[in-house]
């Protein structure tokens, strides 16, 4: 265990051996952080939050911290939840969960948060996914897998953002963006697919053109929107890819986000 003089960790902090915890860093109670785990300088981590396996938290990283909800009382089951391989760079700032949501904030694997990213309570995050810098969630938000955010992406509180999605700089993101779609714009709105980034994870030319053709069934047609599903649920059945695209659709409690021309 490579443990700098300098850090100052609480005595039911639970670190595995080949952890390291750099210069200045601050180890909380009830904090668990597993093997390959390297803590920067002046990171500071509170509990109940248990790290995976082989994550770097850079230096000024504020991990575990209360949720900032007026509703949260000191005292209150809550906890933080970090996978395996993710980077965590500087001054980012993830929170614990409040007892709204199961208490719990959970973070996958292999993803990258930038710096000043922030996570509020109760997120729940995917595997791989790209939370480019100063890209904020606000409490509840839930993003699948291979999402990428750009930089300074807002989300609004209970938003979706489904997996292999494209998010533009700047945007500000107040209902749900369905797997697959690219969305960008000051006036933030779905644009298109993600077709790029699908080449880029090996999904074949078919799959690719079918999410197009689903795209233009829900985002180009004039019908009703359960309507648009029910054609892609009878068309394009054969298809995974276009089954979750309407599965996010189908399971939204809050909106999706629309198409440059719709309101």
């Amino acid at each position: 265990m490579a443990i700098h003089k300098t850090a100052v960790i609480d005595p039911s902090a639970k670190i595995h051996k080949n952890a390291e915890i750099c210069a200045y860093a601050v180890i909380g109670a009830n904090v668990e952080i597993d093997a390959g785990t390297i803590v920067g300088s002046h990171a500071m981590i509170q509990g109940p939050t248990k790290i995976g396996k082989n994550n770097h938290i850079y230096s000024f990283a504020y991990i575990g911290g209360d949720p900032q909800d007026i509703t949260y009382e000191t005292g209150q089951e809550s906890s933080l939840v970090i996978g395996n391989d993710n980077q965590i760079r500087e001054f980012c700032t993830i929170n614990r969960g409040t007892e709204k949501e199961y208490s719990i904030t959970r973070i996958g694997s292999n993803n990258l948060l930038m710096a000043y990213v922030h996570i509020a309570h109760d997120c729940q995050i995917g595997d791989h996914v790209i939370m480019s810098n100063n890209a904020s969630l606000a409490g509840h938000v839930r993003i699948q897998d291979w999402a990428i955010l750009g930089g300074f992406t807002l989300v609004k509180q209970f938003c979706m953002i489904g997996m292999h999605t494209y998010i533009g700089m700047g945007c500000q993101i107040n209902k749900d963006i369905p797997a697959y779609m690219v969305a960008s714009g000051v006036q933030t709105r779905v644009r298109s697919i993600n077709a790029e980034g699908m080449r880029r994870r090996g999904f074949s030319k078919n799959a690719i053109a079918a999410i197009k053709r689903a795209f233009k069934v829900v985002y180009r047609s004039s019908g009703l929107l359960d309507q648009s599903l029910k054609k892609l649920e009878e068309s394009e059945s054969d298809h995974n890819e276009v089954m979750q695209f309407v599965r996010c659709i189908r399971g939204s409690k809050i909106g999706i986000m629309r198409g440059p021309n719709e309101e």
